[in-house]
């Protein structure tokens, strides 16, 4: 009867989860009153269910909030549930006291228990209750948008994202293939989540899903409709050096059971609350053990990777396209677009020139551009860093991975998004199981960026 009474109860909860915050001031009556309902949280009393109920009610509370209420909520989680410094202070003190004595670890076990914030109580309390999960999954997405604007936030940034990656560890996440023969909804989360390349229409998502395609989600026991992570796989015959072939949806089907090469064209985190949460290197070794059982003839296993910095760097590198773009290369791009088009005489001439996606639809000048682009792109991989590891994210996933760069492929993804990362240009990540250990322990210790021989070649030339 209870269980029935609590299940009802949340009802409305479960309803509002997948709703927006609707907009509107907090009072300083409302505040009060989430004081209140924390306080209750965080002090537990009842039973099981008295304890869930609470919960539900604070969840609700905080979903009926607007943008400034949920900012406003989340410091008073932040700033008043803390722990309590004098209680900290002391436990402290009677564990210095203790050190080297009989009593050292009873004080240590009571110095963690002094730090034991009234947040973990309050957050353990909302993964009880139904979708608690993914509420406290999307709360943490509210609060990394709140961060840069309120530091105080960040002790309960840091709290929630250690809990997550509890929860969330890969121990107890699924992976399940994902097909056309899914359940509609989890389609749609498909199309609404893709990160990569947009899925245009239910057409374009069949094709995806064909029989020389796989996807493949991680999902959490308790967020069964919701993929965390995917990855989308065409079964090729050899390297893919263009995403517009892949996705073509005119294209012949491949015979899989033929297929040599898996390319991992796409892959998308869905969830911004788990940022920070790493589980994308165990995903992608599960679906090559996936594959290679389904698909013995398989060999090859390489990504069509985006490059979505380069653009950006190069914007904050502008001598980069002078040491690139030689007198030779320059005259060649000037040759091409004749005496009719804009003058072309230096480096920063041809930079002005690619900020307009015309070029593209030049074949004489495309062909006069591919050496240099090329070789900005060698050297971006080679020599752009982010401290000592590189600058673009995509590469520090595969190469922490154990990926080497193999490929660099021009006009490969000529889409708007595309040629506004990176001028078109992307590149295949290359997974051989044979050096996948020597290359994670070389980019972890040294920060070694593994490449193929063309890739140095056009670096250099």
């Amino acid at each position: 009867m209870a269980e029935g009474i609590v299940a009802r109860g949340l009802k409305k909860v479960r309803r509002m989860l997948a709703e927006h915050a609707p907009a509107g001031k907090v009072s300083e009556r409302q505040l009060s009153q989430i004081r209140d309902q924390l306080k209750e949280c965080a002090v537990g009393l009842g039973g099981e269910v008295s304890v869930r109920q609470r919960a539900a009610r604070l969840a609700e509370t905080y979903l009926n909030l607007g943008d400034e209420g949920r900012a406003a909520f989340l410091r008073i989680v932040a700033t008043e549930f803390g722990p309590d410094p004098k209680a900290v202070e002391k436990a402290h003190a009677q564990y210095q006291a203790a050190i080297g004595s009989d009593g050292q670890w009873a004080a240590e076990s009571a110095l963690r228990g002094a730090m034991r914030s009234a947040r973990l109580r309050i957050l353990t309390q909302f993964n009880a209750i139904p979708q608690g999960v993914k509420f406290l999954v999307d709360l943490r997405a509210d609060l990394l948008r709140y961060l840069d604007q309120d530091p105080a936030l960040r002790s309960l940034d840091r709290e929630l994202e250690t809990r997550l990656s509890a929860w969330f560890d890969v121990g107890f996440l699924e992976l399940h293939r994902i097909s056309w023969n899914s359940p509609a909804l989890l389609l749609e989360k498909l199309i609404e989540y893709e990160a990569v390349h947009e899925i245009r229409s239910w057409s374009d998502l069949k094709n995806r899903l064909d029989s020389d395609r796989r996807c493949y989600a991680f999902f959490h026991p308790r967020m069964p409709m919701e993929p965390l992570i995917f990855v989308e796989v065409a079964l090729v015959d050899e390297l893919a050096d263009n995403v517009q072939a892949l996705l073509d949806e005119h294209a012949p089907v491949f015979d899989a059971e033929r297929a040599k090469t898996a390319i991992f064209y796409s892959i998308s985190n869905t969830q911004t609350g788990l940022r920070g949460v790493s589980f994308g290197n165990f995903l992608l070794k599960r679906v090559v053990d996936d594959l290679k059982r389904d698909f013995p003839r398989l060999t090859t296993f390489a990504t069509l990777s985006p490059i979505p910095t380069l653009r950006r760097w190069l914007d904050k590198n502008p001598d980069v396209w002078v040491q690139v773009f030689t007198d030779d290369l320059i005259a060649r791009v000037a040759r091409m677009v004749g005496s009719k088009g804009p003058s072309v005489q230096s480096a920063d001439d041809i930079r002005k020139l690619l900020a307009d996606d015309a070029w593209v639809g030049n074949a004489r000048l495309t062909r006069a551009l591919q050496p240099g682009l090329t070789r900005l792109a060698a050297r971006y991989f080679l020599n752009a860093k982010s401290g000592a590891r590189p600058y673009d994210p995509v590469s520090r996933f595969h190469l922490g991975n154990g990926a080497r760069i193999e490929r660099i492929n021009y006009l490969a993804d000529t889409s708007a998004n595309g040629l506004k990362q990176s001028f078109g240009l992307m590149v295949n990540y290359l997974y051989d199981p044979d050096a996948i250990e020597t290359n994670v322990e070389a980019f972890s210790r040294d920060g070694a960026v593994v490449t193929s021989g063309a890739v140095r070649r056009a670096a250099r030339d």
